[in-house]
């Protein structure tokens, strides 16, 4: 199976590259859209707040017919001073809905946003395709070797600390883009010895970053094509796109728009969002002005 074909002519807007998935070929010959179903009380989005099966069930088939490609479960909190989870609260949260979108949609690609390797091989187990690990590999030394033993794709993000500690983590002594290409540089390196095939990159907006760095970080964000990985953000109604709005959250989806646009345009292969459908149509918009 083949995902994301294009005409030729579309080519000239994106990296042409593809990603193993359970034996499915996906192929990123365009930007595509990965939803997020986040399975906790209290992620900063109220409105991404799931409560149960049903639930993801239903936001999971409306992200899907709005288009999105990916489908990323989380049962963690990772907002700047999240509380701890236990590793069996958050088998119970994820655990259940991937089993059941897996059923309910078994042609969706499903990604599990967790840092444990435990949860990422019961995921897996459960229907998973994709590991997303918002430490990078650094907060449980099993994850590396798990994800070469499943062999499932892996997405690498930079983070600093913990999420309880991140936001005080934000002094980059040797230049912002330099120790995010030094770190993601290393754990690429680690990954492949693992084993692992298939790495997309996430260069971890809003983690051990303040709102001043996120932007510097969106403007040279094309420097890191030169790992020639897909590129994966995360921007959807961070403190970046609604601060400087003096807003928050709940209105910050005019920022989004703006913010993914501009990380289209320095090379996004995928966007991570709350809002699937402007996400989907930032994507025609921007393909249409760059194929003209």
């Amino acid at each position: 199976m083949e995902i994301g074909q294009l005409n030729a002519k579309d080519t000239l807007f994106c990296k042409k590259t593809t990603l193993n998935c359970a034996g499915r070929l996906v192929l990123l010959q365009q930007p595509t859209v990965m939803g997020i179903l986040n399975s906790t009380p209290d992620s900063f989005y109220a409105g991404s707040r799931l409560q149960g099966t049903d639930q993801a069930l239903a936001q999971a088939e409306k992200m899907l017919k709005e288009g999105a490609t990916f489908l990323d479960v989380g049962g963690y909190s990772t907002r700047p001073g999240a509380p701890e989870v236990s590793e069996q609260e958050e088998l119970n949260r994820v655990v259940p809905i991937i089993e059941a979108l897996s059923k309910a949609f078994p042609e969706a690609l499903l990604s599990i946003d967790t840092f444990r390797a435990r949860v990422a091989e019961e995921a897996v187990r459960h229907g998973a395709h994709i590991i997303n690990d918002v430490s990078g590999g650094t907060l449980d030394e099993g994850m590396f070797p798990t994800a070469g033993r499943l062999q499932v794709p892996y997405i690498l993000m930079h983070m600093r600390g913990t999420p309880q500690n991140m936001a005080s983590q934000n002094h980059y002594e040797q230049g912002l883009l330099e120790e995010i290409t030094s770190f993601l540089a290393q754990r690429v390196a680690a990954l492949r010895a693992a084993g692992v095939k298939d790495i997309l990159l996430d260069p971890g907006f809003g983690f051990a970053k303040n709102v001043d760095q996120n932007y510097q970080l969106l403007r040279r964000l094309k420097e890191l094509e030169l790992f020639e990985l897909p590129l994966l953000v995360g921007l959807s109604r961070k403190s970046m796109t609604y601060k400087p709005l003096h807003v928050g959250p709940e209105e910050a989806l005019t920022g989004t728009i703006v913010a993914n646009t501009l990380a289209l345009l320095n090379g996004a292969d995928i966007l991570r969002v709350h809002d699937v459908k402007e996400a989907v149509h930032t994507i025609e918009i921007v393909k249409k002005m760059l194929t003209a």
